[in-house]
């Protein structure tokens, strides 16, 4: 399968990527900074800019998936980013028909007892995950194919271990005091099962131990 990965220099995007490897994809690795992004059979660096539509379209004719890894991290402004690159997102689904995936944020969730994720934010993260629940409601209105995969409450580099659980809007948390959590390693797995196997069609959920 051909991938366009944007996003691919960061913590979670760069996992990604390796897994797609490990799986055999071809894949367009797509960032700011290219120079950042391993070196790696089946992949090519490039650098592109998640807010020119232009040139994400013309990228994403030549893939089977678009991935996004994109954080709201550009300008300052958290919750404009998110909008920016999710119009773009919208606009080349729309033009191509190729199925979105975003790296979305728990901020989309519900916590077990129905609250909104978002309430429970702490105030330091609180425009970026206000901007990742805004670039969720912006896909469940545009007439698209999209999947956006929500990780646990505490998303870290770790280990692969393949163990992990897999829910739809509600945060999944552990026996132990009520925590959530999923290391980058497992997150790639679920979104390449989520590539290769689509159970999750126009909706969100979530990955978490």
């Amino acid at each position: 399968m051909n991938i366009l990965l944007i996003g691919a220099s960061g913590m979670v995007g760069s996992r990604v990527l390796s897994e797609a490897v490990a799986r055999g994809h071809s894949v367009v690795a797509a960032g700011r900074n290219p120079d950042k992004i391993e070196q790696q059979d089946g992949v090519r660096a490039i650098a592109l800019d998640v807010e020119d539509t232009d040139a994400v379209l013309a990228e994403a004719a030549n893939a089977d998936v678009v991935i996004s890894a994109v954080s709201p991290r550009n300008s300052g402004d958290a919750i404009q980013d998110a909008i920016n690159f999710t119009t773009v997102l919208i606009k080349v689904s729309e033009q191509t028909g190729k199925r979105i995936l975003m790296v979305g944020g728990g901020s989309s969730l519900v916590m077990p007892d129905g609250t909104s994720a978002l309430e429970l934010t702490p105030d330091f993260i609180l425009p970026e995950a206000t901007g990742m629940r805004k670039a969720y409601a912006m896909m469940v209105d545009a007439d698209i194919d999209f999947t956006v995969l929500a990780p646990g409450g505490m998303i870290e580099p770790g280990d692969r271990t393949g163990e992990f659980r897999t829910s739809g809007r509600v945060m999944l948390t552990n026996a132990e005091g009520g925590k959530s959590r999923i290391t980058a390693e497992d997150y790639a797995i679920a979104m390449l099962d989520e590539v290769e196997n689509p159970k999750h069609y126009r909706s969100i959920f979530n990955v978490a131990y």
